[in-house]
């Protein structure tokens, strides 16, 4: 029986990216890394784009100088999809909108929300916080007011307003024909969503 050629599926691996990163969260310059592996500056720019491959033993000695673990250049990105469609309804604060969570429910760090406020949809007459760090408002399209307790911040599409949730406010879609379509970003997620 004759052998049959084995081709790749996932065409060229591309591990510079991953490298550079590595190399600036520890600060470190080309130079430095070049000097620390034996090799040359050049060469380890290269590899940073991609446009040459190192041998085994050259990578293990780079990802050494990085403290990076080799296989760490080979795992799979790690991501949560969330299709338009399939984003869980919630209610975040007031009425008048329909409110979907962007962000996978159990994700702590940071949560994302898309606002569809109706006309004169609002957050509710009383000034309310969150427990978070920031809040950041970004409009795409109509108008929304954000209330604070000594002024109102009108913001149309394109417009973004970054606040502390803890900031007593609360916010109102003034026009009273058009609907206004919002992202909400809360750093870091003020709640856990229960399914």
């Amino acid at each position: 029986m004759k052998p049959l050629p084995i081709s790749s599926t996932s065409g060229k691996v591309r591990i510079g990216a991953r490298l550079r990163a590595a190399r600036l969260r520890q600060g470190l310059t080309i130079d430095q890394v070049a000097a620390s592996a034996e090799v040359s500056k050049g060469f380890v720019s290269r590899i940073e784009r991609d446009e040459t491959s190192p041998s085994v033993a050259t990578l293990v000695t780079i990802c050494e100088v990085l403290s990076l673990p080799v296989g760490a250049l080979f795992e799979a990105p790690q991501f949560d999809l969330i299709r338009a469609g399939d984003a869980p309804r919630i209610q975040l604060a007031g009425d008048g909108s329909d409110e979907r969570l962007l962000t996978p429910r159990g994700q702590s760090r940071v949560q994302v929300i898309r606002s569809v406020v109706e006309p004169g949809g609002t957050g509710g007459p009383e000034l309310y916080t969150l427990n978070c760090e920031l809040e950041v408002l970004h409009v795409l399209d109509g108008v929304l007011d954000v209330v604070f307790s000594r002024h109102t911040v009108s913001l149309g599409a394109g417009d973004s307003l970054t606040f502390s949730g803890r900031e007593p406010h609360s916010w109102l879609n003034p026009d009273a024909e058009r609907t206004a379509e919002a992202i909400w970003v809360i750093i870091p997620a003020a709640w856990n969503v229960s399914p």
